[in-house]
């Protein structure tokens, strides 16, 4: 993810809405630098080895006022939009910090306001994603903005600050240059080893996946998910992707629940409604369409996997015209990917990459053609769910709502977020402007598209 991002655009951007109720920003920025120091994911930054010789790794650093970046000049919902889609063109330096939040007050017309007077504040928490993963950073900003504190803006209880990354100091210098050099040369004197274990789970990989695929065969374990054809959105002859600009659908959650199915499951059947709806009217329709939908893998917590998921590729499929028959499906799939997901022998094809020396996996990572869109993709358009919990977090006052960004590239240049809050649910596109033209066009049919499925389904 590191090696990645310095090729393409691939931060994670948290946005939580809080009700505005005036406390001083000098007040907010002492209050979120003193709590972030607390926190163990945020005390972390990476140092990389001369060479790429050994992975880089995290090591502790001070909280710096730099991190809390107050945007001023944005006063309503539609400006505040504008304003997120140029931080999704941004990235963060994980070497410098990993992550860096920013604050927008005083903001007018933003949905979920008690009353037609009452403002908003925006904080948008950006994460490297070598640091976390979707799940992950959700921990971390729901201690950054920890319930309990006061609506003014009060530190919460400090946690601990134990973890995988070791303890995390409020301060500390850069490690001198001989701690690097000693690490490089480690790494160099390691090579031939950690070549022999990549030989040696390479062979392992192998076996697992001849094993995987008889079992598929037998009917043991479910298929992999299939691929799909490319879309106007995965316009492969599109200039690289170089603007931004969302959209957030926020609703009240009971009226997006349906007995039977999750909210994912609804969401999925809605954009099997409305993408397609919004091809046809664009000149480009389609018969079949997929989502690429990540999934968090069960265990290790805070442990040393900091981003711990797989994607499933999903059917959305266009050829059942039963909107209850259609969501069924779709569930099933969903299940389906889910249990090969999480199958063991998966996980022993991971630890080809697990061992593999990193001057490797770097020159894979500079070589792998991200401006390439194949013939057979794994989804058309991304769908990623996270439950961000109760809505007890307050910075400056009470919390509101949340949404996020998944990234978009040169293959899918249209992503949908799907954030729980409290009692909201807020669904997030992103867009490349150059293959979605107006957002907020392809956003009214999805509006639409949840409203006849919610009654369909119900």
């Amino acid at each position: 993810m590191f090696w990645l991002s310095r090729r393409s655009r691939n931060d994670l951007f948290l946005l939580y809405a809080f009700a505005d109720l005036g406390r001083p920003t000098a007040e907010l920025r002492s209050a979120i630098l003193a709590r972030a120091a607390t926190v163990p994911d945020l005390g972390v930054r990476l140092r990389e080895v001369p060479g790429d010789l050994a992975y880089p790794s995290w090591v502790p650093c001070e909280i710096l006022p730099d991190q809390f970046v107050e945007h001023a000049g944005v006063t309503d919902w539609a400006g505040l939009r504008t304003a997120v889609g140029e931080l999704l063109g941004t990235g963060v330096d994980a070497t410098r910090r990993p992550w860096r939040l920013h604050v927008f007050r005083g903001i007018a017309g933003a949905p979920m306001r008690r009353s037609a007077e009452e403002t908003t504040t925006v904080a948008v928490l950006q994460m490297s994603h070598a640091l976390v993963d979707g799940r992950r950073a959700t921990a971390a900003a729901r201690e950054l903005f920890g319930g309990g504190a006061e609506p003014g803006g009060g530190l919460p209880t400090p946690v601990g600050r134990g973890s995988s990354s070791g303890p995390v100091a409020a301060a500390g210098p850069r490690p001198p240059a001989w701690s690097d050099r000693l690490a490089a040369a480690a790494g160099a004197l390691l090579l031939p080893v950690a070549v022999a274990r990549t030989f040696y789970h390479g062979f392992r990989s192998h076996r697992a996946r001849e094993r995987l695929a008889a079992l598929t065969e037998a009917g043991l374990v479910p298929p992999p998910g299939p691929g799909f054809a490319p879309t106007a959105v995965n316009d492969g002859s599109a200039p690289p992707v170089s603007a931004h600009t969302v959209d957030m659908l926020v609703f009240d959650s009971d009226d997006l629940r349906v007995p039977g199915h999750t909210l994912t499951v609804v969401v999925l059947t809605a954009v099997s409604i409305a993408l397609p709806e919004y091809l046809a009217a664009e000149g480009a329709p389609v018969t079949d369409l997929g989502a690429q939908v990540p999934m968090a893998l069960p265990g290790r917590g805070k442990g040393p996997a900091r981003n711990n998921y797989r994607n499933l590729s999903i059917g959305l499929c266009l050829d059942e015209p039963d909107l209850p028959a259609r969501a069924d499906r779709i569930a099933t799939s969903l299940r389906a990917r889910s249990e090969r997901a999480r199958h063991p022998l998966l996980t022993a094809q991971d630890q080809v990459t697990a061992v593999t020396p990193a001057l490797f996996l770097r020159r894979d990572a500079d070589g792998w053609p991200l401006d390439t869109v194949p013939a057979a993709i794994a989804g058309n358009t991304v769908v990623s769910s996270v439950n961000r919990g109760p809505a007890d977090l307050v910075f400056g006052g009470p919390a509101r709502f949340s949404a996020g960004f998944p990234a978009v590239g040169s293959v899918m240049r249209l992503t949908h977020g799907v954030h729980g809050l409290g009692e909201t649910v807020t669904i997030s596109l992103h867009a490349d402007p150059v293959v979605v033209g107006d957002v907020e066009v392809y956003a009214g049919y999805l509006r639409d598209a949840l409203r006849r499925t919610v009654t369909a389904l119900r």
